[in-house]
């Protein structure tokens, strides 16, 4: 008997270390959520056995997406990176090939670095002029077109990114002030944490979730009117700048040529924007509570009052550094990414932000997303490399020249929305010039395709947060969980604009191209 009790005593320790083990893995995840990607994990093996790289390749597809979809579940790097790294082991790509899309897309990389750190230091100025037009806009429909609008033109000449990072500060910084202030807290206390609603007081709630969905219907007209805008110059989006090239482009020729698309399609989404706040359809329509209203209102005088010589200077600094950003982007300095270098050394320099904790700060926000797209780059090194979207290319290349435009930008829309669009515009130019260069099409028949590839990447894409990189940045960022905005929800809010804007964008493709 007694020499059992060390076999006992092992397989005690055994069991606990393997309990430990599981409740490590992901973390608070649901039971269901590890099972699940632990089930895609042992499913690949077989299914590449199998059924061979093709279809594992569109299951891995299939699963990142899913990881994407439950974000609030849990942060979709460590579950897409898991996916990511068997596909490597798996030979389904190589490590060399995920480099080669990171280095591919490295501009955008940089982007992420410091541009969303900029951003964060010129957080109090953009708070400061939000704040005044939430206050002195009453109409939520002229509230929602502005929103919309300005995102608009500001993706024609910066980023789509720079401008998203703007939001989401702002949105952030609204929902922390009321937040606190319905916690029972003052709105001089620093020691708040506005994710959690524990401390939220009875009468507050209603207000509280009212005031989610209205910052999430904010929010979503201005991604969307990022792509609204971004679709339209040669800047606004990274394959836009990779499709002049190839074409030989300037930014006035790029723009005249998309323009009998681009135009009419932000003319279509401006007013979805209308339509959708008046009739409250989708998840829009919901009004600013006039509690919130009181207090924003509070925050701004208290703010007011508190202003003295030093923030007055800060203020400034600010607003003379968003002057240079907006010019050094529309004018193309630099790199964006390294733009946003220069924001960062000028705000903190001006305005006395010396110490490394302070500036690391700034980072927070970025850095996960910036790992989990490189992560999202493995993946489409896997569709490039195992030529996913061949069959689908060469199948739209094959039809009339008549009706080629129109599919080619229904079959770009429908990949952009499920990988990414600077990848599916690089692979779909690629092929039309070298069918180009073959004599298969003629040079007019290439800038109907190419004008089909840039509005089809740009436009339907917008139907889930994988197509449009500001979507995913939003809903992995730290204001959709206190937003409630999940995936489901981005693609149901999303839902109309893709359908007025995919629509529009192939009735104009097909009638004026």
């Amino acid at each position: 008997m007694p020499a059992s009790k060390p076999l006992t005593r092992n397989l005690i320790m055994s069991d606990s270390v393997a309990s430990a083990f599981w409740k490590n893995f992901l973390g608070p995840s649901p039971v269901w959520y590890k099972q699940t990607i632990i089930a895609f994990l042992l499913l690949n093996p077989v299914m590449l056995f199998l059924a061979g790289p093709f279809v594992t390749g569109w299951l891995l597809i299939a699963e990142f997406i899913f990881t994407l979809a439950l974000a609030l579940r849990c942060y979709p790097l460590q579950p897409g990176g898991l996916l990511a790294i068997e596909a490597v082991l798996l030979g389904m790509t190589s490590a060399e090939s995920v480099y080669h899309e990171a280095l591919a897309n490295f501009e955008v990389i940089l982007l992420l670095m410091f541009m969303v750190a900029g951003i964060f230091f010129m957080k109090e100025m953009l708070l400061f002029v939000f704040t005044k037009i939430l206050l002195k806009v009453q109409s939520k429909v002229v509230l929602s077109l502005l929103f919309s609008l300005v995102a608009a033109v500001l993706s024609a000449f910066l980023d789509a990114l720079t401008v998203t990072a703007v939001l989401i500060s702002v949105g952030v910084g609204f929902f922390s002030v009321y937040h606190k202030v319905a916690s029972g807290k003052g709105l001089s206390q620093d020691d708040h944490d506005h994710s959690q609603d524990d401390s939220v007081a009875e009468d507050n709630r209603e207000d509280l979730e009212q005031f989610r969905a209205f910052l999430r219907s904010l929010l979503m007209h201005g991604a969307v009117g990022t792509a609204l805008g971004g679709v339209c110059t040669l800047v606004g989006e990274p394959q836009n700048l990779l499709i002049a090239n190839v074409a030989g482009w300037d930014f006035v020729r790029f723009f005249t040529v998309m323009a009998p698309v681009t135009l009419p399609v932000l003319a279509c989404g401006l007013a979805t924007c209308i339509v959708l706040e008046l009739t409250g359809k989708f998840g829009y329509g919901a009004q600013l509570p006039e509690r919130v209203r009181a207090v924003l209102m509070e925050f701004e005088v208290r703010e007011q009052e508190q202003r003295n010589s030093r923030t007055n200077a800060r203020l400034t600094v600010q607003a003379l550094v968003a002057l240079i950003l907006v010019l050094a982007l529309a004018m193309h300095w630099a790199a964006v990414g390294l733009v946003g270098l220069m924001v960062i050394v000028l705000l903190t320099a001006f305005n006395g932000i010396i110490e490394e904790h302070q500036i690391g700060h700034a980072f927070e926000e970025a850095l996960p997303f910036t790992a989990l797209l490189v992560v999202f780059f493995a993946i489409v090194a896997v569709i490039h490399d195992q030529h996913l979207f061949t069959p689908v290319i060469d199948t739209v290349l094959a039809m009339d020249s008549d009706i080629r435009p129109g599919m080619f930008f229904l079959a770009n829309g429908i990949l952009s929305m499920i990988s990414d669009n600077v990848f599916v515009a690089t692979v779909y130019i690629t092929e039309v010039k070298t069918a180009l260069e073959a004599g298969a099409i003629s040079r007019a028949e290439f800038d109907q395709l190419a004008v089909a590839i840039n509005t089809g990447t740009n436009l339907p894409s917008v139907a889930t947060p994988n197509g449009q990189a500001a979507f995913l940045f939003l809903l992995t960022s730290a204001l959709a969980p206190l937003i409630r905005l999940s995936y489901g929800r981005m693609v149901i809010m999303a839902l109309p604009y893709t359908v007025v804007m995919g629509a529009a964008g192939l009735l104009c493709v097909t009638l004026f191209i």
